[in-house]
């Protein structure tokens, strides 16, 4: 049986159920702090994959205030055009915070709204090398081009970090 990462496509859903049950555990005069302790990983799960993603870039010998990375994808939720909610902006400006340079491809944004919502600018294209890559979103599009058409995108030395287990563990540097 295979289990995906929790974070992005289902988060909508948990922060709803949390904020429920966190709402009627405390109408009740109870203190869920199980409840709580899983909001609180999901909020950061964005600051983790970033500092794993970090980590594995100057493992390889990247220098950081010169890299460029990728992110592919930017929606909510794989095979969507939907932004709302979504956590990977949490990735990117965590990404931005250390100096890196990180550009967007997302095949399903309207890069109009993801300028309105976010102050996101997305790429149109796939045309140069990145020192890194992150896969965010599990996008058809990244299924198609495989772990070789991912890995032709990336510099050497390259990270190529997997959030939605699109490639096997075998093709990627790291995954959540």
């Amino acid at each position: 049986m295979t289990f995906l990462p929790f974070f992005l496509a289902s988060q909508t859903i948990f922060q709803h159920f949390c904020y429920y049950l966190t709402y009627k555990a405390a109408a009740c005069n109870y203190h869920p702090e199980l409840i709580l302790a899983g909001r609180r990983i999901n909020d950061n799960m964005g600051f983790y994959v970033a500092a794993q993603f970090l980590k594995l870039l100057v493992k390889k010998g990247i220098d950081l205030p010169n890299a460029r990375v990728l992110v592919m994808g930017l929606t909510f939720k794989e095979n969507c055009p939907d932004l709302r909610n979504t956590r990977v902006v949490d990735i990117i400006k965590e990404l931005q915070s250390y100096g890196l340079g990180v550009d967007i491809y997302d095949p399903w944004v309207d890069p109009q709204q993801a300028k309105r919502e976010y102050g996101i600018s997305l790429i149109e294209e796939l045309s140069h090398q990145w020192d890194g890559i992150i896969i965010a979103v599990a996008h058809q599009q990244f299924h198609e081009m495989g772990s070789t058409g991912i890995r032709a995108l990336l510099k050497t030395p390259g990270v190529l970090y997997d959030v939605k287990w699109v490639l096997s563990k075998e093709d990627v540097d790291g995954r959540l």
